[in-house]
């Protein structure tokens, strides 16, 4: 028998008991970030302007949360347990990246993350909107729609995430206390839609489409305060139009179905911001103008190219709508309406209303038809589905819905900060690439063809110069009836001059419906939320038989006619003009162009290029000074052992860097040379 030759392995493989971590690969984009924020002064102005006093704080102050929050979310870990961990060997080089010495315990940011107040919060959201304002996209390179006369909007997508939480089944009964829900503060009862979960938050975000920058987020337990909320998205908008010197006008907000009536839309003409939305006031199709309109042959008829659904466009002009608490407050919108048949099966209407075997789909805006036709508007509304995939890249890449805090604050306060580290890797990304931007032609500059048949008369395209309207006597609440059953009656009920009511217990109520009685009142129905009446403690003397909350308390209103009046109508947006001073409505239409930045490219890039390269750490810490030897122990004054009354000063400097903390040399390998350029390091030769 032969013998068998071992043949050697191509590879040797050892070991060594010796600890040594691998650097983790997000590290390399937490110290180029940190850099950043620290060159920038970002840093500086988080730990002047940004505080909070808490009882019993102990050394650390809210740069160093701040630092492990920005650490957290690009580390892309999926819980803040698995990041601290992954963290612990590299604690000192990381706090020390942002000026800080120790590393806080991940219980001790979650005690800070719930005892965030909304002063702080605010003081974050300033800065971020100050940073972006003064530091993001600027010039040519915001992009913008090219409408048919050439000029330029800035499309803005407004538009909720939501996260819902699980809750297990607890037993009940008088023998057993009563639970107490981790969540309760931060979540509530609500729209699920396809997430799993018994609560759910909701979470108002607010994207430049053409750039993908973050200009803000606004959150809210169960289905939210979305009337409230586009206000504050309004607010971030209007700033950041300023900062950049754009003008309200060639803005145009992009909403969906759950902003598509008067009482939403009335806030954002107010602060002079164009409109796109999915109407859900389908009482609009009995308008005279909208029928007169149907009846006649359609503007344009499109094809779905996947589906392939036809619907007939209807550009039904403008109309006016006096929205409460009075004639001050009036919406003007231009009505689009869509249609085509019915299908087969009832449940495949998800969108639309069915009348006359026909689904009618309604789209309202503030932009005329020479600028953007009826065909324009449907594209570009639909075009909404380029929002949706960012929210999911944002899903994928950071996940800033889950779970930090269990206060509403405090989630809120991480949620920024997501927001500030995707708009940082969007800068970065663009300077390292120097990508140009990209120019797409969306159709040809060619008018739409005139329908078969001539209307009677012109379309109507601006509206009219005056128009009757009807004018109502004040807010008459409903009797005191309830006052025999010990109830709370409508007169319990505070008026507001916002148009809102405040019930005795201090919560709002808002109009939930508005009819018009054959009189010609105006009949108003106010309604509180489900979540307010569930936690109130005057709910069994508000709501009587309902004292569970599940349904919220209304109350009834009636706004007399007193007279009509003749009242000029005013524009529902202030066109731009053109250097003379007046608008070109005979210029021949122009191509519709969208141009864009490419975010998803420069994110991705800049983070693969990070994580690609290798990261080397030099760390050693000093040892610490000797203790004299005097044996006389240290004395702490009363002003140290009472935190509370530490300076602002004082509390940052207890956490702070010092000469006992390491001496430290991290090099970072493929940096390209324009971005060390634009970070100000220095480059070495690659070993």
């Amino acid at each position: 028998m032969s013998a068998v030759t071992a043949t050697p392995a191509p590879v040797v493989i050892r070991t060594s008991p010796t600890d040594l971590p691998s650097v983790p690969a997000w590290f390399a984009e937490v110290a180029v970030l940190a850099h950043h924020f620290a060159r920038r002064g970002l840093l500086d102005a988080i730990s002047q302007q940004v505080q909070l006093a808490r009882g019993r704080a102990g050394r650390y102050a809210v740069s160093d949360f701040v630092a492990l929050l920005l650490g957290y979310a690009v580390s892309g870990e999926p819980t803040l347990a698995a990041f601290c961990d992954r963290l612990t060997p590299f604690a000192g080089p990381f706090m020390a990246l942002f000026g800080r010495d120790r590393q806080p315990h991940r219980a001790t940011l979650s005690r800070f993350l719930a005892a965030v107040d909304a002063p702080c919060l605010e003081a974050l959201r300033g800065l971020f909107a100050q940073d972006l304002g003064a530091h993001g996209f600027a010039g040519d390179h915001l992009g913008g729609l090219f409408d048919r006369q050439g000029q330029r909007l800035l499309i803005i997508d407004v538009d909720g995430t939501r996260q819902a939480a699980r809750q297990r089944a607890l037993a009940g009964g008088d023998v057993l206390p009563p639970c107490r829900r981790r969540l309760a503060r931060v979540c509530a009862p609500g729209y699920l839609g396809r997430k799993r979960g018994e609560v759910v938050r909701t979470r108002t975000t607010v994207l430049q489409a053409h750039t993908q920058q973050w200009l803000g987020t606004f959150a809210g337990a169960g289905n939210g305060d979305y009337v409230a909320e586009l206000e504050a998205a309004c607010r971030a908008v209007t700033a950041y139009l300023q900062a950049n010197g754009v003008p309200p006008s060639q803005a145009l907000l992009r909403l969906d179905g759950l902003y598509g009536s008067a009482a939403a839309l009335v806030r954002v003409q107010q602060v002079g911001l164009g409109f796109l939305v999915r109407g859900r006031t389908y009482h609009l199709l009995d308008h005279p103008v909208v029928r007169e309109r149907l009846a006649r042959p359609p503007d344009a008829t499109v094809t779905h190219p996947e589906s392939g659904v036809r619907r007939a466009v209807y550009d039904a002009g403008y109309l006016t709508e006096w929205v409460e608490p009075g004639p001050e407050r009036k919406l003007t919108y231009r009505v689009i309406v869509t249609g085509r048949a019915a299908p087969s099966e009832p449940e495949e209407t998800a969108v639309g209303t069915l009348r006359d075997g026909h689904v009618y789909e309604l789209f309202l805006t503030s932009h005329p038809a020479h600028r953007l036709t009826a065909v324009d508007v449907l594209d570009l509304f639909h075009q909404r589905g380029a929002f949706e995939q960012v929210l999911s890249d944002e899903d994928a890449e950071q996940d800033p819905d889950r779970w930090c805090s269990q206060r509403p604050a405090g989630q809120e306060f991480w949620q920024v900060l997501s927001q500030w580290v995707w708009n940082t890797r969007l800068e970065l990304g663009q300077v390292c690439s120097e990508a140009p931007l990209r120019w797409t032609c969306w159709s040809d500059g060619q008018p739409v063809a005139p329908p078969t048949m001539p209307p009677p008369t012109p379309p109507r395209e601006e509206p009219i110069a005056e128009e009757v309207v009807a004018l109502y006597g004040p807010l008459q609440l409903a009797r005191a009836w309830a006052k025999a059953n010990g109830r709370f009656a409508g007169t319990d009920f505070a008026q507001l001059e916002d148009g809102t009511l405040r019930c005795p217990a201090g919560k709002l109520l808002r109009v939930r419906e508005r009819r018009e009685l054959i009189n010609g009142d105006v009949r108003l129905m106010f309604g509180a939320k489900v979540t307010d009446c569930r936690t109130c403690a005057e709910r069994a003397r508000c709501l009587g038989q309902h004292a569970s909350g599940a349904n919220p308390r209304r109350v009834s209103a009636l706004r007399p006619l007193t007279g009509r009046y003749a009242r000029p109508v005013q524009p529902p947006w202030k066109e731009p003009e053109l250097p003379d001073g007046s608008p070109d409505h005979s210029a021949a239409p122009r191509d519709l162009l969208w141009c864009d930045a490419g975010g998803r490219r420069l994110r991705r890039d800049l983070v693969q290029l990070l994580r690609r390269q290798t990261v080397r750490l030099d760390w050693t810490r000093a040892a610490a000074a000797e203790e004299p030897l005097s044996g006389v122990p240290e004395q702490a004054t009363r002003a140290a052992r009472a935190h509370r009354r530490l300076s602002w000063a004082t509390r940052l400097a207890r956490n702070a860097t010092t000469t006992r903390c390491a001496a430290s040399q991290l090099t970072l390998f493929g940096i390209p040379p324009r971005l060390a350029g634009f970070l100000s390091l220095p480059s070495v030769p690659g070993s």
